[in-house]
């Protein structure tokens, strides 16, 4: 079978979630899953086992684990996507044709926040504002590149946190990135577990503190203080 389209999926105890995500996965034609597992204590890889997935061991760290799960992905297009998030079910096509056009260097989905919350949609709203205008979508949009791409800029950088940003900021150098109006639809849990203003206001402490230099190794652990360690602090 060819293989167009890898989907790479970081996890670290994320059996709550994860089948719900690999579910909506399966039977895509021309796509493979990849599990890259962070060294889970739950039942995260025995949902990929079941659901037929390629599961990688790694050390915990995301842009670790997403470069492990790129050097294994046998299709010419990445998708990264967080275990929490939900994609469109046209998310192949609408990923392939818009990887296909000349000048874009990436794409990312518009974002969703799975509640009924007008705060959180809100917070949705300001969120596509702002990538779409800076042309810098974060993880939870599920981040897709060629993997010709992903190469030439080498791949995610191995930092405890902000890989992300620091990937779309440095693949924005080589040419387009588009946000595409279809919904990556990702779980509520982290406003509902520390509340939206508190989860809010963390996030945009740590893109400041990162903009004004301090080291990401520093970031992670006032992120990690500011939210409790807990088993989806990752």
């Amino acid at each position: 079978m060819t293989i167009a389209l890898s989907i790479i999926i970081p996890t670290l105890n994320e059996e709550d979630v994860l089948n719900r995500t690999l579910t909506q996965l399966q039977h895509k034609n021309n796509c493979e899953v990849i599990v890259v597992d962070g060294g889970s204590s739950d039942t995260t890889w025995a949902l990929a086992q079941k659901a037929g997935c390629k599961i990688i061991a790694s050390p915990k760290g995301r842009g670790r684990q997403m470069n492990l799960g790129a050097a294994e992905a046998k299709g010419e297009v990445l998708l990264f996507l967080h275990a929490d998030t939900l994609l469109p079910e046209e998310f192949p096509t609408l990923i392939l044709d818009t990887v296909s056009r000349p000048t874009v260097a990436a794409g990312a989905f518009s974002l969703a926040i799975d509640s009924p919350s007008k705060s959180l949609a809100a917070i949705a709203y300001l969120a596509n504002l702002r990538s779409r205008f800076l042309h810098l979508p974060y993880g939870d949009q599920a981040l897709f590149t060629s993997r010709n791409m992903f190469k030439a800029i080498g791949g995610f950088p191995e930092m405890e946190i902000m890989e992300d940003f620091v990937f779309m900021r440095k693949i924005k150098k080589e040419g387009k990135i588009i946000i595409l109006p279809d919904c990556a639809t990702t779980s509520a849990r982290r406003w509902q577990n520390m509340g939206i203003v508190r989860t809010t206001l963390i996030n945009q402490l740590i893109v400041c503190g990162y903009s004004l230099g301090v080291a990401p190794g520093i970031l992670a652990r006032w992120y990690r203080r500011m939210h409790g360690v807990g088993k989806h602090c990752q």
